[in-house]
């Protein structure tokens, strides 16, 4: 599978972030250059191991290497997936990269995804020691896991009591601080320069506030522009900043809406996982940037859930995956520099097909509605019986 991303389609017009990973790990290897003290660095401290391994050596190509560990890091993704739901989460999970592309190949995001669901795995088997430090690191690779936290949490406070639920967040804690303590002991500037780069990007062209307010250009030519900054391409114009604000506080929003509906009811391992996928889908869908590589994140979580509420789920992910590769990379271009048609609505798309699938991880009402049809079929198929009879 990972050789298909190779070839094919999959090699045009590439967007890459190779140099950058390749400039970081050279500064540290080859310059002995401290991250944040010496050279400013966007990620966060658990992302350098990746970017430093393949520089490590010069009798390989820092592509290759890269791609080796990213390769490892899948495999490590559909392990875990294997290990939680089976086969068809393992296979689904595998299968994913070809329908987002070659985005997947050439960011780090995988390495995040895989301690994730890794630590979700260690939760299950109760082994609270090795998911915290893996779910510390998978923070302190690229802080989205966060929002896994409170859930993991909730369950294990459940489960095994408070006092298990506490030692399990004190050592997540601790494993991040782990990583970041030195840095910011070092660069106290420099690491807060990295969170600043995060939290204060403007609202990116792909996120679901641009892609309304894109597909409000062509409806009524609202003048709206494109500005490159922060490492992506951003629009500005009336109602940018008001879109970012809008969607950013109906993230926070659906964030605790989904913390307080598990909180409430969700005491069930499939519980724990639809809403683990509920919180990283929210987090994705209404953030004011939405790159092509968040969507890893979701591979190997979204083929946990179950039952008819998954297919739902899985359906639609696979749709925002294809609908991305449609437009991303070869045609990203004609969207960010000319707002074309074509490749705005296979965005908004994208971006709306990621909300759908957020709702249907958290609808109340969807398993109810399930077992209520799953009954009515029974009970029709005994009164077939008993006229038969």
């Amino acid at each position: 599978m990972w050789g298909v991303l190779h070839v094919g389609w999959y090699t045009h017009a590439q967007i890459v972030d190779y140099g950058v990973y390749q400039q970081y790990g050279d500064q540290v290897v080859h310059e002995h250059a401290v991250p944040y003290r010496d050279f400013q660095l966007e990620y966060p401290p658990g992302a350098l191991p990746v970017f430093i391994a393949p520089a490590l050596t010069e009798h390989f190509h820092y592509r290759t290497l890269f791609q080796l560990e990213m390769a490892a890091c899948l495999l490590a993704a559909v392990l875990g997936a294997y290990l939680i739901g089976g086969w068809r989460a393992a296979v689904l999970t595998g299968l994913a990269p070809l329908a987002l592309g070659s985005v997947v190949v050439s960011r780090f995001d995988l390495w995040p995804a895989a301690l994730t669901v890794l630590a979700l795995a260690a939760a299950l088997r109760r082994r609270w020691e090795l998911s915290a430090v893996l779910i510390g690191t998978a923070f302190a690779a690229k802080l989205w896991p966060a929002v896994l936290v409170p859930l993991v949490a909730i369950w294990i406070a459940r489960s095994e009591g408070g006092r298990t639920a506490a030692r399990w967040l004190a050592i997540a804690a601790g494993t991040a601080a782990a990583w970041f303590v030195p840095f910011v002991v070092l660069s106290p500037g420099g690491v807060a320069h990295s969170f600043h780069t995060q939290f204060a990007r403007p609202l990116q062209i792909e996120s679901l506030g641009a892609a309304v307010l894109i597909a409000w250009h062509h409806l009524v030519a609202e003048p709206l522009f494109v500005e490159s900054s922060y490492g992506s391409q951003n629009v500005i114009g009336p109602g940018t900043h008001a879109a970012a604000i809008v969607t950013s506080v109906i993230g926070v929003l659906a964030l605790a809406a989904v913390y307080v509906a598990f909180a409430r009811g969700g005491s069930e391992v499939d519980d724990l996982l639809r809403y683990a996928a509920a919180a990283v889908a929210v987090s994705i869908a209404f953030g004011k940037v939405f790159s092509p590589q968040f969507l890893i994140w979701l591979f190997p979580l979204v083929p946990l859930v179950r039952g008819r509420r998954g297919i739902w789920a899985a359906s639609l992910s696979f749709a925002a995956l294809i609908l991305t590769q449609l437009w991303f990379p070869e045609r990203y271009w004609l969207l960010a520099t000319f707002f074309a048609r074509t490749q705005s609505w296979e965005l908004l798309a994208r971006d709306v097909a990621m909300v759908a699938l957020a709702v249907v991880l958290v609808w109340p009402r969807l398993e109810h509605d399930v077992l209520g049809e799953g009954r009515a079929r029974v009970e029709a198929l005994e009164r077939v019986r008993a006229q038969v009879e």
